[in-house]
């Protein structure tokens, strides 16, 4: 169900696209014109802002909306807030192989976000209208979400080698880059040519590194609801809060080693609830239950969204309690360190 048709609401969705390019004119215009390193409680402070600002505007899509569509906000912003988290592990691996200094991250994270904003709304318009179009396409969201979530649980190598990425690669043959930064600036004029320096390679790598996140999290908000708006501001608001989560909770993201397990869990459990009718359907001629059966009238009312309020309070409900249960769990039973880790300590 559409809540927030573009061709009705255009308004609405030009006025949050214009706060928003106004919030971040406003970060690095006045509170990060000059090149320096954000500290920690400046990103506690802006972390806060960003956090209270997505979910107040919950609650707005709540009182304006009801409680479906505040649900689904929330449900889509905590799940993106989540996954987010394995974004800033990945960044700061990003940062330490190009020996980025801190003074000029911020900078980098900045055109990141503005990117991303470029990019998922792309993404998210594409989605939309897959479903629209194509109904069974949600089917394929939901398979991959599964596929996904199995991944990730089994995953054991938490290693991710920048070097690698095939479009730095491609990136570096193509484009000429400085030896050496060149202060903030991504690109130089040297010896009549221009040339990137690696700030702007680094900038590549978080680009391309928000596109693979991107490709889970999109799907698994669209398993919460098919509205654009709500994807997208959910989505948005998540993401705006990212930089400052980065340098509160770059050195601590690793010691949240059970919250990998809760989002794999979260997005298994998003794949099969869009799976359910498919597979209830398929287990109805299975078992050749007559169509007046309980079980047969329950998919109907299923399928025609008559539960709709009581998936969402149950997938909120799944998301919040997985995530606190692994933070939880983390503080409790802490992840042993290796014997590199316990020598690096020693010294």
């Amino acid at each position: 169900m559409t809540l927030f048709p573009f061709a009705e609401y255009w308004w609405l969705y030009s006025i949050f696209l214009l706060f928003v390019l106004s919030m971040l004119a406003l970060d690095l215009g006045v509170f990060h014109r000059k090149t320096r390193e954000v500290t920690f409680k400046e990103a506690a402070i802006w972390s806060v802002v960003w956090v209270t600002l997505g979910l107040s505007f919950g609650v707005v899509v709540w009182l304006w909306q009801g409680a479906d569509a505040g649900g689904q906000y929330l449900a889509g912003y905590l799940i993106e807030k989540s996954l987010s988290i394995d974004n800033i592990f990945v960044f700061a691996l990003i940062f330490g192989y190009f020996t980025v200094p801190a003074a000029y991250q911020h900078r980098v994270l900045f055109w990141g976000v503005f990117g991303a904003l470029v990019l998922r709304a792309v993404f998210i318009a594409a989605g939309a209208t897959l479903l629209e179009q194509f109904h069974w396409t949600i089917y394929v969201f939901g398979a991959f979400l599964v596929f996904t979530g199995i991944r990730m649980a089994l995953q054991r190598d938490d290693h991710v080698d920048p070097g690698k990425n095939p479009v730095l690669r491609a990136f570096r043959r193509v484009v000429p880059v400085t030896p050496g930064y060149r202060g903030q600036r991504f690109t130089v004029r040297e010896a009549g040519r221009r040339l990137a320096t690696p700030l702007l390679a680094v900038l590549v790598v978080v680009e391309t590194t928000d596109v693979i996140f991107a490709v889970d999290s999109i799907p698994a908000i669209f398993g919460i609801t098919t509205d654009r708006f709500i994807v997208y501001t959910s989505n948005i608001f998540a993401i705006l809060g990212l930089r400052t989560f980065f340098f509160l909770l770059s050195d601590l993201a690793d010691r949240f080693h059970y919250l990998k397990v809760a989002l794999a869990f979260i997005l298994t459990f998003i794949g099969v609830k869009m799976l359910l009718p498919l597979l209830a359907e398929g287990l109805l001629k299975l078992t050749s239950a007559d169509s007046s059966s309980a079980f047969a009238l329950f998919l109907e009312r299923y399928n025609h969204h008559e539960y709709e309020q009581l998936v969402i309070n149950i997938s909120l409900g799944v998301v919040v309690a997985s995530i606190a249960l692994a933070v939880v769990a983390s503080i409790l039973f802490p992840a042993k360190k290796n014997e590199q880790e316990a020598e690096a300590e020693a010294e």
